[in-house]
């Protein structure tokens, strides 16, 4: 059996996370009391029950006790020999309060309350805080469309073994804040930046007048060096925690050059020892997997 636990902030894409797990076969359970998942999966994992593949949604709509339990609970399902995932949404604060100003929706936790939708937002965090310290995958959704997160499910959650490290290699820029799924950031900003050359600025870290710029400074080899050696040297404990992703940010100050240059060289590298490496750029809005020594090219949205 498969269990996909989706939880995360109201307004953050709970909902289309969960019909997009429910296109592709899930059985799936919107805003469950944590209290019965055990019940659940005696249930639906019976042999002759046809439900292999299970996602549910439990989230701060839940009793206060009950998400207190949520740990132990989690526990006792794996115990079982269950194949679970925890998969927590996240959005920016800010942006959470313009979708909620925009659509006029109230947030869950002020309804029969006295607390602002930004108190409301702040204390549902509060609520959740043991589910996301116990996520497997962290999705920041602050700047996905639709369909890109329906893409990120599929893509990530549904395809994925429980016996394989997904390493995502993501560009990003300092201006637009640090990806909030992000679990180990690096700053280019140090490095030459080619902005401010005008002839330069149109282009990308994928573009060879970029390229050619970059690799004319020692510098930025190094870096990319001793980035590369500090993942070579710790990937294996991430492994061996039984660690199921690992994002890692190279961010510089627009993410359009510098940290895309670094993040595109340094996935190659890693891709030549890892199965499944991801690279993605946010702020050119691109991803990819690439071709491990066993995996076959699988192209991205």
């Amino acid at each position: 059996m498969q269990l996909v636990i989706i939880s995360g902030r109201s307004g953050s894409g709970k909902s289309i996370a969960l019909q997009a797990l429910e296109d592709l076969g899930y059985y799936a359970i919107d805003n469950l009391p944590a209290m019965l998942l055990g019940s659940l999966v005696d249930e639906l994992g019976n042999p002759e029950s046809p439900r292999s593949s299970i996602a549910v949604s439990i989230d701060a709509r839940n009793l206060p006790q009950a998400l207190k339990r949520f740990p132990s609970l989690l526990e006792e399902v794996r115990d079982r020999g269950i194949d679970c995932q925890v998969i927590y949404l996240t959005t920016d604060a800010r942006i959470l309060i313009e979708r909620y100003s925009a659509t006029r929706r109230r947030h869950p936790l002020t309804r029969g309350s006295e607390m602002t939708l930004a108190e409301a937002i702040d204390s549902e965090e509060q609520a959740l805080a043991e589910i996301r310290d116990l996520a497997d995958l962290v999705i920041d959704t602050s700047r996905l469309s639709v369909h890109e997160l329906r893409g990120r499910i599929a893509d990530q959650v549904a395809r994925h073994r429980p016996e394989q490290l997904t390493l995502t290699v993501e560009s990003f820029g300092f201006k637009r804040g640090v990806p909030l799924d992000a679990d180990l950031v690096f700053d280019a900003r140090c490095l030459p930046n080619p902005y401010w050359d005008p002839r330069l600025r149109p282009f990308t870290g994928q573009d060879p007048e970029i390229i050619a710029f970059l690799e004319g400074y020692p510098l930025v080899q190094a870096m990319l060096e001793d980035i590369h050696a500090w993942l070579t040297r710790w990937l294996p404990s991430y492994e061996a925690s039984h660690r199921s992703y690992l994002t890692v940010a190279i961010g510089c100050t627009g993410g359009q050059h510098r940290s895309v240059y670094i993040a595109e060289r340094l996935a190659m590298q890693l891709a030549q020892s890892q199965t499944h490496v991801r690279l993605r750029h946010r702020e050119l809005g691109t991803q990819n997997t690439l071709p491990g020594p066993d995996a076959t090219p699988h192209q991205g949205s």
